[in-house]
């Protein structure tokens, strides 16, 4: 039976989202990948119109079958609407890995209630709906099922995001105590700093020297443990929010 895994937020060449979906496709899985291409024209790398393409191009060549959905994830019929699409092309859905995001920084004082209730709508709302979804369709045999979500404790300057980010936390680690019955893992990973395009040089350098290793992640390292939580060996690891970051998070 072939292995189908749904990765959101793969819009870009350089995203962890995409180098997720490529080692994946390595590893043997068919790949359903989302992405939403206006949220890349309010970002300052803007928008990439050939990335999509080439990512799927990436993808079969590593011998996958892929299906690509453009779906804006603040809309609550999205979730069902993309499965609905999976589920035809490719069949039943055994790892969800989301890593879509809404993250236009704003502070305390200057957050509107629009820019709010989107990040809640993408990051919080969008990803129990996906469990959910997950969960009411999944026919695997119990252990196989596999959750992951990236997250970021970032919240200074950034409160919606980080906010948003904290209540997905919360969301993703009670999925594996009420998925239970599925035998599905459910965790969470702290990627630190990865360079996506979106830091200054300035701040790559900050956060490099913060870090103890002296560098930034690569979306090639995040891939990696989130190819491990879905293998059969990554099966005992379940409820957890795991920092694979350099040491980034230590303190010192």
């Amino acid at each position: 039976m072939s292995r189908v895994v749904l990765i959101t937020g793969v819009g870009r060449r350089v995203g962890i989202a995409a180098g997720i979906a490529e080692r994946l496709a390595s590893d043997g899985w068919d790949i359903a990948i989302t992405h939403w291409t206006p949220y890349d024209d309010r970002m300052p790398w803007g928008r990439q119109p050939t990335d999509v393409a080439a990512i799927n191009s990436a993808l079969r060549d590593r011998g996958a079958r892929v299906v690509s959905i453009e779906a804006d994830l603040a809309d609550p019929d999205q979730p069902s609407a993309i499965f609905d699409t999976v589920e035809a092309a490719l069949g039943p859905v055994r790892a969800l890995i989301m890593s879509h995001a809404e993250s236009v920084d704003s502070g305390v004082l200057d957050t509107t209630v629009e820019s709010f209730d989107r990040h809640f709508a993408v990051n919080a709302r969008a990803s129990w709906l996906l469990i959910r979804e997950f969960a009411t369709r999944f026919t695997g045999s119990r252990g196989t099922g596999r959750i992951v979500a990236l997250t970021s404790d970032h919240t200074v300057f950034n409160l919606p995001y980080g906010a948003s980010k904290a209540a997905l936390d919360r969301i993703v680690i009670a999925a594996a105590r009420e998925l239970a019955e599925l035998g599905v893992t459910s965790n969470v990973i702290n990627p630190g700093p990865v360079d996506t395009g979106w830091m200054t040089p300035e701040l790559a350098a900050e956060l490099a020297a913060r870090t103890p290793a002296g560098r930034l992640g690569t979306p090639r390292e995040t891939a990696a443990l989130v190819s491990f939580l879905l293998s059969d060996d990554g099966g005992w690891i379940n409820g957890q929010l795991l920092y694979s970051d350099g040491g980034f998070s230590t303190k010192g």
